[in-house]
């Protein structure tokens, strides 16, 4: 799986509007969408697309998008 793949993932999930400047160096937590209920947004479309079990511990351990990507693929 490719890192870009990814960010569109999650820019889909969270049905981000405004995603011209998100990519693998987002600081995704900074995003004004970022909630708890973002949270589990992200951690049911890393199940579902990826097969991967994460929880909040997880992505709380992540700054950047390609913190939780390096993190998902360290599970696969």
């Amino acid at each position: 799986m490719e890192i870009n793949k990814f960010v569109e993932n999650f820019i889909a999930a969270l049905e981000l509007e405004d995603a011209a400047d998100i990519n693998a160096q987002t600081d995704f937590k900074a995003l004004d969408e970022w909630d708890s209920l973002a949270s589990l947004t992200v951690i049911s479309m890393v199940d579902d697309a990826y097969g991967v079990t994460i929880n909040n511990k997880d992505v709380r351990a992540c700054d950047t998008l390609e913190d939780l990507f390096n993190m998902v693929m360290g599970k696969k």
